[in-house]
């Protein structure tokens, strides 16, 4: 039985976190959040220690980190996205390994000063890639695979669509502030371009179409791929065959006019990142690299229109 920490406990991805220590078979001991309503712990580690101040928290972490039988060996990390740089450095200056939520952080110099630290305290940085491990996703990988064996110049028709329809609250928080967040690309579509590009290769060129801050829209040249991809947290551009069935969220991957069915098997992949990492796998800081990269640039560049290789739900945006 592994010991560990938990930051950032009240937001929508740490319960995912709290089960897959708990399936894991392991101990949360302490968890920190500026935000105190987290009644969900109750169901999961009523026991652990909570604090509102990080002072206290990592005060807490250095005393235990002195007992070789108390000592924390992970600090999972699931704050907001500007704050993920700074609390994985804690969790290394503190001796323990970091499994942090995506995006791992939001500048890509940022990794590079992590692998300095990673070397120095001699501990590791796992990020949550939770695609990767996802049965359809390993099969359209192997699936790919297969076929630029036989073909390895093919170039594959890609349509990325990912829709989570958010409420007002949305933009009054963090997540709303791309300084806070690094805007749709990186809060909802950053695990998206690290599949794609760890099945398809490396960008070599990308645009923006659409720059909303609802919604994201552009064209990515892979090595292998051609992506039109399109995200966005409005509702009205759900598709309305689904919004009569009570769906407010819509997924879909086209290869080549093919539709990847991926829409089940996603609330068991934390547990799954869990024991890929403790069994002695998991994916480290260059893992994430090519996504990180990938998002940095969106933000940097200046929405088209409805110009060049645009995704059919750009005119759902821009007339």
């Amino acid at each position: 039985m592994k010991n560990f920490a938990l930051i950032g406990a009240s937001g929508y991805i740490a319960p995912r976190h709290m089960r897959a220590i708990k399936e894991t078979g392991n101990e949360l001991l302490v968890a920190f959040d500026p935000y105190d309503g987290i009644g969900i712990m109750d169901s999961n580690f009523p026991q652990a220690h909570f604090f509102t101040e990080f002072e206290l928290f990592e005060s807490f972490v250095e005393r235990r980190q002195r007992n070789e039988k108390e000592k924390i060996e992970y600090i999972s990390i699931a704050s907001p996205n500007y704050l993920h740089y700074s609390h994985i450095r804690a969790a290394l200056q503190n001796q323990a390994h970091a499994i942090c939520e995506k995006p791992l952080v939001l500048d890509p110099k940022e990794i590079d000063e992590l692998l300095v630290m990673e070397k120095q305290s001699g501990k590791r940085v796992y990020t949550v890639l939770q695609l990767r491990l996802h049965d359809s996703i390993v099969a359209l990988k192997k699936k790919i695979a297969e076929e630029l064996k036989q073909n390895p110049s093919k170039i594959f028709d890609i349509d990325l669509t990912y829709i989570t329809s958010r409420g007002r609250w949305y933009f009054e928080s963090w997540k709303g502030n791309e300084a806070k967040s690094g805007g749709i690309a990186s809060n909802i579509g950053v695990h998206f371009f690290d599949m794609l590009s760890w099945i398809f290769g490396d960008v070599k060129e990308s645009f923006v179409h659409v720059k909303q801050a609802d919604a994201n829209a552009g064209f990515m040249r892979l090595e292998n791929a051609n992506v039109r991809w399109f995200l966005s947290v409005n509702y009205d551009y759900v598709p309305e065959q689904l919004k009569v069935t009570g769906q407010r969220t819509y997924r879909s991957i086209v290869v080549d006019g093919e539709e990847i069915e991926f829409s089940e098997g996603f609330g068991d992949l934390h547990t799954k990142s869990y024991q890929d990492i403790l069994s002695g796998g998991g994916f480290g800081l260059e893992s994430a690299r090519s996504s990180i990269n990938i998002v940095s640039e969106i933000r940097k560049l200046a929405p088209l229109g409805l110009q060049g290789e645009y995704h059919q739900f750009c005119g759902k945006v821009v007339s």
